[in-house]
């Protein structure tokens, strides 16, 4: 069967609606995660990458590809270990015998939609051959900088309860990321569904996207991108976003706040959010409905909070509360 020809959004209807196609495109393999599937949506809108934390086999990584099915554009995925060097990731250079010259063999850091599987496994020096990339849009080899085609998109994923030979990512690197997404335990129906969903004729655990259809192409999400980055944002919900990251910089049990690249990461997140409801303009709400994503992983809780059994999120939950939003 031939697939459909993938639709260039045009303006705001038309990229609401390809957002809306690509999240239900990977809902249909992604079952019971659709806190989850929204946060990476939105942050494929707003040109962010994403930072995916749960427990194995809750299908982070069947996420991954779904999205990039559903997307299109070339897909890579890079399993972190302890022994993978920075060449694995970015590329290196190699001496060609017959020309006498060396020639760059880029590595698998050039695609469009990037895993980095167990990011926290890799040791600083690897996580760190990502930093340039996500930031910067392109890598450094051997003095030589090459630009990444846009659109890039990484989404990492660890595990929340392995200590053992992981690497824990440096606030550095965290805060590249501009969304963290837990992939929780779904419910009871929606477990059922993947159960017999999987075991229905299949051979083996492998995952299955074949459901998913691709709905955009890189040019696509360009200019799905541009359309967010276009939407109107008020000074009162700026002064607002801004206020939520001061905030975090002096709550009680809060020991790290979050930076200015925070306040940035929420207004764009916030943007993402009002395109997928469809509006030209951001409200208070959008930043409300973003700010947890954005900002948990970006503030350190206080160590006799941590030994009490919080979390980041019911900290940043009573924040919210506090903190008075715009009324106009």
């Amino acid at each position: 069967m031939q697939q459909p020809e993938p639709r260039l959004p045009a303006d705001l209807e038309a990229a609401r609606d390809a957002l809306a196609r690509v999240e239900m495109q990977v809902n249909r393999a992604v079952l019971g995660q659709r806190q989850v599937v929204r946060e990476v949506v939105l942050a494929l809108a707003a040109a962010g990458h994403v930072l995916i934390e749960g427990l194995p086999g809750m299908g982070k990584t069947l996420l991954v590809r779904a999205l990039a099915a559903a997307v299109g554009g070339h897909y890579a995925r890079v399993q972190f270990t302890p022994d993978l060097m920075p060449s694995d990731v970015t590329g290196h250079a190699i001496f060609d015998m017959k020309s006498e010259q060396f020639h760059i063999r880029r590595g698998p850091v050039f695609c469009n939609v990037l895993l980095g599987d167990e990011i926290n496994r890799a040791p600083a020096k690897t996580q760190a051959a990502l930093l340039e990339a996500m930031q910067e849009q392109q890598v450094t080899i051997e003095g030589q900088s090459l630009v990444l085609a846009p659109p890039f998109l990484v989404l990492a994923t660890q595990n929340p309860i392995e200590q053992e030979g992981t690497y824990p990512l440096p606030a550095a690197q965290l805060d590249r990321f501009l969304i963290k997404s837990f992939m929780r335990y779904p419910s009871r129906e929606d477990e059922l569904s993947v159960i017999r969903q999987v075991a229905a004729g299949s051979v083996g655990d492998a995952l299955d996207v074949s459901a998913v259809e691709p709905v955009l192409d890189p040019r696509g999400i360009l200019a799905v991108q541009r359309t967010a980055a276009g939407l109107t944002v008020d000074d009162a919900v700026l002064d607002y976003a801004l206020r939520l990251v001061r905030a975090t910089r002096d709550w009680q049990g809060l020991d790290g706040g979050a930076g200015t690249r925070a306040a940035i990461a929420v207004v764009r997140a916030a943007r993402g959010h009002a395109l997928l409801a469809g509006n030209d303009f951001v409200t208070p709400d959008d930043v409300r409905a973003v700010a947890l994503a954005v900002l948990r992983h970006r503030v350190r809780l206080g160590a006799e909070l941590e030994i009490e059994g919080y979390r980041a999120d019911d900290v940043l939950t009573e924040l919210l509360a506090g903190v008075e939003a715009p009324r106009n």
